[in-house]
């Protein structure tokens, strides 16, 4: 585990912290992405300057010009990731430096000014060592940590702004869904198109899946599914997780990364873990269609999504105008999820030895 660099940021103390016993009645029974922290980072970016002035201070509300870029013209990203406390009491990130990486490659395909990697592990570095007493402790319990940048330019006009400004907070979190396989409603919406945004992970592609995501709910599910915006055939992306299937023949599918889909980091240690562990594993398209002949033949043996704020979450059945198929028993994960899930977690938190040198010790 690689240790904190020597802190560049000006810390501005929250004058008014949340007291211990408050902080332990939240921490005693938490949801998901409610309850924030008492401090965040902020670092600013002005064309000709460069980034500036990073700080550490208390949490609270942004003063924004009402005619901010972001609010006109959307130019916003942002990157979920969790620190969690170890057995020993310790804390550690996982994989920080693929977050930063993705969070540049966003910035650059939102024309956006790029913040140098190192200075965006160090800037969650620094908030999570300041509110080390926010990360809990409990199975399923973690700090989720939300990077992100705006551009705060005051204009109307369509062009890249040039102010921004770099944030991150955290919320202490419980688990994202509850144990059991979760139901995924076949969407006829489209999230993203070859040559546009998909692949970026900014507000914008959030924002075009909740109209799904609610029609998903009317038809009681918990999560929805995407297809192609071509073919309208092909399985690519959930609402904001990656998707895996498990065949009959142990084989482990993924649909491939062609520009269009999230490239998630839970994915990404999915398919390394899973050839370590001698699965099979293919990158490649799946057809609808195929999926659901697949399900229905007993072909299809497990599916789940997966990404920072589930882990690995199961899907027990797809619903669609194609109709409904139950995938295994339709409520519990399968063996292969599970083993992948386990391995992932003790990585993640520290219970099993790390050989991919992806955890970073905080503290």
């Amino acid at each position: 585990m690689d240790s904190v660099s020597t802190p560049r940021f000006t810390l501005s103390p929250n004058p008014s912290p949340v007291s211990p016993e408050r902080r332990a009645e939240v921490l005693a029974n938490l949801g998901f992405g409610k309850v924030f922290t008492d401090h965040m980072a902020i670092i600013r970016y002005t064309a000709g300057q460069g980034w500036h002035d990073p700080v550490i201070r208390a949490y609270a509300p942004l003063s924004l010009d009402p005619a901010a870029a972001v609010l006109h013209y959307a130019q916003e990203i942002f990157e979920g990731m969790k620190a969690y406390r170890t057995a020993q009491g310790g804390v550690t990130l996982f994989r920080p430096d693929a977050n930063a990486r993705r969070f540049r490659k966003s910035a650059e395909r939102m024309a956006m000014a790029e913040l140098p990697e190192d200075l965006f592990v160090e800037a969650v570095c620094q908030l999570v060592t300041v509110d080390r007493e926010w990360v809990p402790a409990r199975p399923d319990e973690s700090l989720y940590i939300r990077p992100f940048m705006i551009a705060s330019e005051a204009f109307l006009g369509v062009k890249p702004a040039s102010e921004y400004l770099f944030m991150v907070i955290a919320s202490p979190v419980g688990a994202y869904f509850g144990e059991q396989a979760v139901s995924v409603w076949v969407s006829e919406y489209c999230r993203a198109a070859p040559g546009g945004t998909g692949e970026a992970k900014c507000g914008g592609n959030y924002a075009a899946s909740l109209m799904a995501q609610k029609e998903a709910k009317g038809h009681g599910c918990a999560q929805v599914l995407f297809l192609d915006a071509v073919e309208r055939r092909w399985i690519e992306e959930m609402g904001g997780m990656n998707v895996f299937f498990v065949l009959d023949d142990g084989s482990l599918l993924t649909p491939p990364l062609t520009g269009t889909i999230l490239r998630g980091i839970t994915r990404d240690s999915i398919l390394r873990i899973a050839r370590d562990q001698g699965l099979t594993v293919r990158e490649e398209p799946y057809a609808i269609e195929q999926m659901y002949a697949d399900a229905a033949s007993g072909r299809l043996k497990e599916a789940f999504a997966c990404g920072t704020a589930a882990v690995i979450s199961p899907i027990g059945r797809f619903r669609g105008k194609q109709g409904e198929v139950v995938i295994g028993d339709g409520m519990s994960i399968g063996p292969v999820a599970e083993k992948l899930r386990s391995s992932l977690i003790g990585i993640q938190r520290g219970t099993s030895p790390d050989p991919y040198g992806w955890v970073r010790k905080v503290l």
